[in-house]
């Protein structure tokens, strides 16, 4: 799916936030209840990140500009283990991404690299599932700073910024001014 128009991201609180004992977490959220999950976790004073797109969706009699989810049933939290059990309290959640039978904890820079790479004006779509590729970081150009993984021919380069944990990754189009180096590991 090719999401059009413009990006918008979501965080409440501060924008590049750090505190001791806290991380950075996935919920799931209910059916088409991210937004609603976004109160109720504002209503709380918790730091929360919910990446958005705005669409063009067309009816058979109209267009509209519709805003939505960049990852369906998804929210992620900034918080320490008070609040995410208190997140997890909220009736539009429905429980904690774990990896390993621990309630797994999102790096900073995964969160970092999607919020760059939405901060730009391109086309988008999701892809389940981690992209194969060579891992690189952007140099120069529009995503310059963003760690991601190449893939595509030398005619239509993309660039997908995952989250691992859950699997999931943002796909957009390299543009051509874009300067990359390859990196051996993958950065923490």
């Amino acid at each position: 799916m090719i999401m059009e128009n413009s990006m918008e991201n979501e965080l409440n609180g501060n924008k590049n936030p750090t505190a001791k004992g806290k991380a950075w977490f996935a919920l799931y959220t209910k059916p088409r209840s991210e937004f609603k999950a976004a109160e109720q976790i504002e209503e709380h004073g918790i730091n929360y990140y919910l990446p958005t797109i705005t669409t063009l969706k067309q009816w058979s009699d109209r267009k509209k500009k519709v805003t939505e989810p960049l990852m369906r049933g998804y929210i992620f939290i900034f918080a320490d283990e008070k609040e995410r059990v208190i997140s997890l309290e909220q009736q539009a959640i429905v429980r904690c991404v774990f990896d390993a039978g621990r309630p797994a904890k999102i790096p900073q820079w995964q969160i970092d690299n999607l919020k760059t790479m939405l901060s730009t004006k391109s086309d988008f779509y999701i892809h389940e599932g981690l992209v194969p590729g060579v891992q690189v970081k952007i140099i120069d150009g529009p995503f310059a700073g963003v760690i991601g993984k190449v893939q595509g021919n030398e005619n239509d380069k993309t660039i997908a910024v995952s989250i691992d944990l859950l699997n999931r990754s943002v796909i957009a189009h390299l543009p051509k001014e874009s300067i990359f180096e390859v990196i051996a590991e993958t950065a923490k």
